[in-house]
């Protein structure tokens, strides 16, 4: 175990440092400052190595963590890395945009601050880089099989790395012109730096992996012909539909998805040009979803200068203790400050928009809204409780509802389930023979630890059905549902 000690004598939780606001917002860098190294150990060393370590239950990767904690500790990146990549193909991802549900499954936690896992993660895997420890891991023979993954996100990347390093030929398609899916644009450059995508993304070119960017499944390619093509089929496509909200004034200029104005400042922060881009500047800003994409909209809005921005929640506004709802390992929800709220703004909650209202333009220029109390579980407005609020910007984050029906799901004739997600049975194949699904194209919107996961045990069975048997290594819980069969 790591310092038998360490908890009793490090008690507190110590995490990096954001950099001042007024700094960070004038540029698009990563919001955290350096740790010193020396306080990242001792904080490794509060890990209890548990009889039971239920942080492992919180994973869906079913990570290692007592024992990349001990070697961290110890400061052996070489073996830290190792057990790290062991379980996740990309730490440098989830240690940066998971919300670390291990973290709220610790032991420690059950009566001090839980160890600082996630960030024990990221540490490690960027002293593997900074150590040459990260090299690329091409097959050693090739199995003569093609597959092709549909989606560069990280359940498709998790496809494609296992699958290459077993020998198959791996083709990735993207739409977009830069692989990464939400990765590249949808996380904001002040989240995530778009260099830790683009290295890994090197080193899987070098182990053999193919990039087919520009190439929309479905219009540029048919289900058919990657059927004709390839051996077997990925789909990784994710949750793409966005919910939308049905109000008068919905027709209003002004009012976008997130995924229409995220995007547009990934670009332009990595110095791209883009045409009529929807900017937040001057403007007051109004952010409809409470959630990490409502906050990357906030974030992003900051830097671009708005005049205010205001985030609209429909739920009441959380605790900041675990609710007796939800116990210890179990996920809470808990009211959490991003690095985006800290920047500034104002957050509403238990508000529910009722209209939009708009100027002789024909944009949006207020929105009305009104308080909402749960009746029988449904939010119901509270008379008396309306007002306007000025909007000259509206932007939806409210989730996603499923997959894209027409295209390639249909072209393929994969079955649906209730949630117009892709059906797939405990192999990760679809109703399709050769067609797996793997990502939130088949578990609905979900976190990028899940993503992975389901990328790594999507390959597995790809795997068995080319060649019969696999080696491939696949999370002990892939799912926290049973999967249809």
């Amino acid at each position: 175990m790591a310092d038998p000690q360490g908890f009793l004598n490090v008690r507190e939780r110590e995490l990096p440092a954001r950099r001042p606001v007024p700094v960070r917002i004038r540029d698009w860098k990563e919001v955290y400052e350096e740790q010193e190294l020396g306080q990242l150990q001792r904080q490794a060393g509060r890990c209890m190595d548990c009889g039971i370590p239920f942080c492992h239950s919180g994973c869906p990767l079913g990570n290692l963590i007592p024992e990349w904690n001990n070697l961290a500790w110890r400061g052996d990146w070489t073996d830290a890395i190792e057990r790290l990549h062991a379980t996740n193909n990309f730490p440098e991802f989830t240690g940066r945009l998971c919300p670390a549900p291990c973290e709220t499954a610790c032991v420690l936690g059950i009566n001090q601050p839980a160890v600082t896992i996630k960030q024990i993660e990221v540490t490690t895997i960027e002293q593997a880089f900074e150590g040459g420890l990260v090299q690329p891991l091409p097959p050693e023979r090739l199995s003569g099989k093609t597959v092709a993954v549909v989606g560069s996100g990280p359940a498709g990347l998790a496809a494609a790395q296992q699958l290459t390093r077993a020998g198959h030929t791996v083709a990735v398609f993207e739409r977009a012109d830069k692989p990464g899916g939400l990765l590249r644009y949808g996380i904001p450059e002040f989240k995530m730096e778009k260099s830790v995508l683009d290295r890994r993304l090197d080193q899987m070119a070098a182990e053999g992996t193919r990039f087919r960017n520009n190439m929309n499944v479905g219009v540029d390619i048919t289900g058919r012909q990657l059927r004709d093509r390839y051996d077997a089929v990925v789909l990784a496509l994710g949750a793409t539909v966005p919910r939308d909200l049905d109000a008068p004034g919905r027709q209003l200029g002004g009012i976008h998805q997130a995924m229409e104005y995220l995007p547009q400042g990934n670009r332009v922060a990595l110095g791209e040009q883009v045409e009529d881009q929807i900017l937040a500047t001057g403007k007051h800003v109004v952010v409809i979803g409470g959630g990490d994409t409502g906050a990357d909209c906030i974030g992003t809005a900051h830097r671009q200068g708005a005049a205010s921005v205001t985030s609209l929640e429909i739920m009441p506004q959380p605790g900041e203790d675990r609710p007796s709802t939800q116990p210890w390992p179990t996920y809470p929800m808990l009211y959490r400050v991003a690095s985006a709220h800290e920047e500034g703004g104002e957050r509403l909650y238990a508000v529910s928009t009722t209209e939009f209202v708009g100027d002789d333009d024909g944009n949006v220029a207020a929105l009305k809204i009104t308080e909402v109390e749960f009746v029988d579980g449904r939010p119901s407005g509270k008379p008396g409780t309306e007002r306007e609020i000025p909007a000259q910007l509206v932007l939806f984050a409210m989730g996603f509802l499923g997959p894209e029906g027409p295209g390639v799901v249909e072209q393929l004739g994969v079955e649906l389930d209730e949630r117009s997600n892709v059906k797939r049975d405990k192999t990760f194949m679809s109703s399709v023979p050769g067609v797996f699904v793997a990502g939130d194209v088949g578990r609905g919107q979900s976190l990028i630890v899940w993503a992975i996961a389901e990328g790594r045990s999507a390959a597995a069975g790809v795997d068995a059905w080319l060649t019969g048997s696999s080696a491939l290594p696949r999370p002990v819980a892939p799912t926290d549902r049973p999967l249809t069969a």
